[in-house]
């Protein structure tokens, strides 16, 4: 079994290593988050950062790097305060990894890469309209990661919008028949399959499928 220890880790390419520890978490949620400035120009970022952070008041959170250079996304959230996430799905994974390069603020990764943006009951930010499952945010809180410079953003749920279809009885969405992707490290993508679900843990009961 190969080992890598944090020395080991501080010596290798900085591209191997970022492939390395990128990959060594798992699977991740795989989103667009579309924003709009206050001049109405309109910008779409992938990002595999996502994360629920609960759901009475439904909050999620998700990652930025360093505001080092340029990060068009948390300007536009902080001119506006409001951002939409949309779920990749199969059918448009090529064009949602493309938003990643280096575009022009003035340019929209809606059009560049050939997505059409679609706004949703009065939504200031433009939803992915190909997505079947995606949500409008309004920013609650930012809080800096001081051990690497990365910044956490908190966003509350407005609105949902999803196929019934997808929605089991209680509430469980199907990520399978949706089609959305999921990612791997910072270029791997994977197709969801049909999941097993199992009965609510207690200590006096053995582990049961539903």
């Amino acid at each position: 079994m190969k080992q890598f220890k944090a020395s080991d880790l501080e010596e290798l390419p900085s591209r191997y290593r970022a492939n390395l520890i990128n990959s060594c978490t798992g699977y991740k949620s795989l989103n667009l988050i579309g924003t709009q400035d206050s001049d109405g120009n309109k910008n779409l970022a992938v990002f595999n950062s996502i994360i629920h952070l609960g759901s009475n008041p439904a909050l999620i959170g998700f990652t930025f790097r360093p505001l080092t250079v340029q990060r068009d996304t948390y300007k536009n959230i902080q001119e506006t305060g409001v951002f939409t996430v949309n779920h990749v799905q199969e059918g448009f994974v090529g064009k949602a990894h493309q938003t990643a390069a280096k575009y022009p603020t003035n340019t929209s990764e809606f059009e560049a890469v050939g997505l059409e943006a679609e706004y949703l009951e009065g939504t200031l930010a433009p939803f992915v309209k190909k997505s079947t499952i995606r949500y409008s945010c309004t920013y609650v809180n930012e809080y800096p990661i001081i051990e690497n410079g990365c910044i956490m953003v908190v966003g509350a749920i407005n609105a949902l919008y999803l196929d019934e279809a997808f929605i089991a009885p209680d509430g469980w969405i199907d990520l399978a028949k949706a089609n959305s992707i999921a990612g791997i490290g910072i270029d791997g993508y994977v197709k969801g399959v049909a999941p097993i679900r199992y009965e609510y843990a207690k200590p006096e009961t053995k582990p049961q499928k539903k």
